[in-house]
Parts: structure tokens; sequence; C-alpha cells
């Protein structure tokens, strides 16, 4: 499922075939290059399946899923993991349907691109506040504001982030890597009460269309002047933002502040936590404020 998420944001991408596949593996590229991961066929098999049902006809991926099916290596992959007998039979029966199918789509068919990338709607520095309920955001994949499953939203409480980078995946989609205050505050907080001894949280990029920032209640109350070398100094080794971004990962989902103070357990390689945001800005906009 994840993959075909992928595969649904990349091929919104303009650019031809060869370069939509090329993005795809650069996103998994343990299991589209080593034909001895297990996943390796799985890449491959969807690549082709999703291909063939949006009409974009690839002879790379059409002879890869082509030689994962004659050759046997995903029914293989499979017996390996202990897949029943019957299982495999089934699997065999649904391999050759998928190969009438990809060697049916051979017809390019017009796809529906970006025309131009998408808008930056934050900047490196940009501090936001927004309500929260239990420390969550507003879900913005609800169209109707402040309903949740047909009941009314009600907040408990404010978070905040500082945008501490952002930019474009392969030119044209949008994300933004933030901190959070890893406490959220009982009302909202200005700007001066997100300097000195607060304990922030790093947190993974996240993609934000327009309406999700409006349905978020997304509100700028400053711009902080974030030094990249130091930034670097402070946080050498970043996630990549463009897993995050081709899987369309919303920012709602790393917006998240703890509501009861308790510090957050820090998971090596999942968070970081950083108190003072101050150590990351120019010196002189530092003492200016």
């Amino acid at each position: 499922m994840d993959l075909r998420t992928t595969v649904g944001a990349v091929v919104r991408l303009p650019y031809d075939p060869d370069r939509l596949v090329e993005i795809l593996c650069e996103t998994e590229p343990t299991a589209a290059n080593d034909s001895t991961d297990e996943d390796h066929p799985t890449f491959w098999l969807i690549v082709a399946d999703q291909f063939a049902k949006r009409g974009i006809v690839c002879d790379h991926v059409r002879e890869k899923a082509f030689q994962i099916i004659d050759n046997g290596a995903d029914i293989a992959m499979l017996q390996k993991a202990g897949m029943s007998e019957s299982g495999l039979r089934k699997r065999g029966k649904q391999l050759q349907e998928l190969r009438t199918r990809i060697a049916a789509a051979n017809v390019q068919k017009p796809r529906a691109v970006l025309k131009k990338p998408q808008p930056l709607l934050m900047d490196v520095g940009d501090v936001i506040v927004y309500p929260t309920r239990r420390g969550d955001p507003i879900n913005p994949y609800f169209a109707t504001v402040r309903m949740t499953n047909g009941r009314p939203w009600i907040p408990d409480g404010w978070g905040a982030a500082v945008i501490i980078d952002c930019g474009r995946a392969f030119e044209f989609l949008s994300w933004y890597r933030p901190l959070t205050v890893a406490e959220a505050r009982s009302e909202k907080p200005p700007l001066d009460l997100l300097r000195g001894d607060v304990l922030w949280r790093l947190r993974r990029p996240g993609t934000c269309s327009a309406p999700h920032f409006q349905r978020m209640e997304l509100e700028k109350v400053g711009n902080l002047a974030i030094d990249p070398m130091k930034l670097k100094d402070i946080l050498p080794q970043l996630f990549s933002a463009i897993p995050d971004t081709v899987s369309d990962i919303s920012l709602a989902n790393r917006l998240s502040a703890d509501p009861h103070g308790e510090e957050p357990t820090i998971q090596r390689g999942k968070q970081t936590l950083i108190m003072g945001i101050e150590q990351m800005l120019y010196d002189e906009h530092r003492s200016a404020t």
C-alpha cells in the first residue's frame, strides 16, 4: 500500500516514464536494486501493475516484471518465507493474470501532471501555532472544520512549531521539516514565550497543501533567523525528506505535542530533543531578540 501511494505521487511529476522509475528506485533503493532482498520482486511487480493500470509504458519495468514472473523469483521468495503450497499455487495464477494485464497495456495514455512546482506555504524560521486536542492538531482530512467522525472537535490546548528546513522534492513536491514544542500549552503562546528554555522535538518532514494549512488553523506568529551552519552542528544527520514527500505524509502527522508535560522518550533515529531554539539562530538575531 505504501508503494502504491508513492507511485501515485510520483506519476504526478511531469517527467518521462524512465525518469519516474529512477525516482521510484531512489525512494526504495534496496528493494529496487538488490535482487536478494525479499521485497525486490514485490517492488517491481507493484510498479509494473500500477504503470499498467495508469497507462504508463516503460519497457524496463515491463521486462523486469516479466523476468520475475517467468523465472519464478517471486514464488521462490514466498516459498522461502514459508507460504503454503496452496498459497503458492494461488499466487502463481495471480502472477500469470498480472503478466497478461501488463502485456496488454502497451499504449501510453495521457496523465494528469503538475504544471508548476507546488508553492512553499512556509519558510525556514517561520514559527507557527495551532489548536490541539490531547496534543494532536486538527485532522485536515475532514473537510468540515473542527469535526471528526461527525462529532465536534473541541481543542484543549495549543501546539507550536518552528520550520527549520523546507524545499521541493524533484523540483516539484513541497515539504517542511518542523521542530515542535514537546509540551502543549493551555493558551495560545506568543513568540516571546517560545524563546528561552523551551524543549523542542525534531520531527520528520511532512507535506502541507493550502487546504490542510487552513483546516489545521495554522497561524504564523513570527520568523526566527535560523543559522544553517549552527543547525548542521546541532543536527548533523537529518532524515531525507524524499520518502515522506513522495508518500504525501501530511504535516498533520508531525505536529503532535505531549499535553501532560512529560518528557518524551528519546528514541535513536526517530526523534531528537533540543532545549532552546536560540542555539540555532544567527548571533545578531539572537542578541537582538
